[in-house]
């Protein structure tokens, strides 16, 4: 897959609401695999579709671009060392803010430079009701870019959210003690009620008499949104989505699917170029004195075989 069809399937991945992360090479020393501009996309389970390299850089910037799904910020990765920067670009001190080294050995010295960018799901609304303030509130959320669905209350069930959504519950009478139970169930990021202040206390109270936790009751908005008086159907949409940019804006709130935490992922330091590569069948492998040693690639593995007892005090776990 070359760099415009990964971008195609970016797009597929970014509606779906899949967080990954985008690599690219912008820079690049022969001989390489790799060539300026090539990409490729790493899912939160360390999938990857596209090129970046070979043997020896695929897997770094797979460890790292999982790291910076997680995160949610980009990095700039120099695989190689400070030494093999582009020419005219020394640093008498420390590297650039920003720019993280992978040393890597390869056969080929070859030596890249990859940006991997964090690509998170847009906040994903859901709005229970049919009112016109629940329709504009849609609509408003569509046109900041967010992902928003309208859905009765007889339509609405906890499996139509996670606990990464923000739901609006504007039935306004219509199935409310329904329409928040569903959702206190689902424990979304944001549950906020349009209703009365009095209104909402009754309906809280009698969903705490069924045995709803009571601390995820405590969480429900009553009422929904900055308040700004007596306004319109409009009015009031704009004031919930107001509440809602503000509390993604200070990190209250989450945005879309969760991204997975990187599993974790046993790894090793190949004992012969110092790589940190992953501990598993499909990395070259070979035991030694009973323990087992792996390596970036079959170049390593054959070195140490030639003069083991020069290597094997040289790994590590990490």
């Amino acid at each position: 897959m070359h760099g415009w069809q990964v971008m195609e399937q970016a797009a597929e991945l970014e509606r779906s609401g899949e967080p990954f992360a985008l690599a690219t090479v912008v820079w690049r020393r022969g001989p390489s695999s790799s060539q300026l501009g090539s990409r490729a996309i790493i899912t939160s389970s360390g999938e990857l579709t596209g090129w970046i390299g070979g043997a020896c850089a695929e897997p770094s910037v797979i460890r790292q671009a999982r790291e910076v799904i997680t995160a949610g910020q980009p990095r700039l990765l120099l695989l190689g060392s400070p030494e093999e920067l582009p020419s005219g670009a020394r640093f008498d001190g420390p590297l650039p803010e920003g720019m993280t080294v992978v040393p890597i050995s390869c056969q080929s010295e070859g030596a890249l430079e990859v940006y991997v960018e964090p690509v998170l799901p847009l906040p994903h609304l859901v709005v229970v009701g049919r009112s016109p303030m629940a329709h504009a509130l849609v609509e408003l959320a569509k046109v900041i870019g967010w992902r928003a669905v309208l859905l009765d209350w007889t339509r609405f069930a906890d499996s139509d959210v996670s606990e990464r959504s923000v739901v609006v519950v504007a039935t306004q009478g219509h199935g409310d003690e329904e329409a928040v139970e569903q959702a206190v169930r689902a424990r979304p990021s944001y549950l906020g009620l349009v209703a009365s202040r009095k209104r909402g206390e009754a309906l809280l109270g009698y969903l705490s008499e069924r045995g709803l936790p009571q601390e995820q009751l405590d969480r429900v908005r009553v009422p929904a949104g900055l308040d700004l008086g007596k306004t319109s159907h409009v009015e009031i949409a704009v004031a919930i989505l107001a509440e809602l940019v503000r509390l993604r804006a200070a990190g209250e709130i989450a945005a879309g699917s969760a991204p997975l935490p990187a599993a974790a992922v046993a790894e090793a330091i190949d004992p012969v170029c110092g790589m940190t590569v992953a501990a598993v069948p499909a990395t070259a492998h070979l035991e030694h004195d009973g323990v087992t040693y792996y390596f970036c690639c079959a170049g390593c593995r054959s070195a140490f075989e030639s003069k083991p007892a020069s290597y094997a005090r040289n790994e590590t776990r990490c």
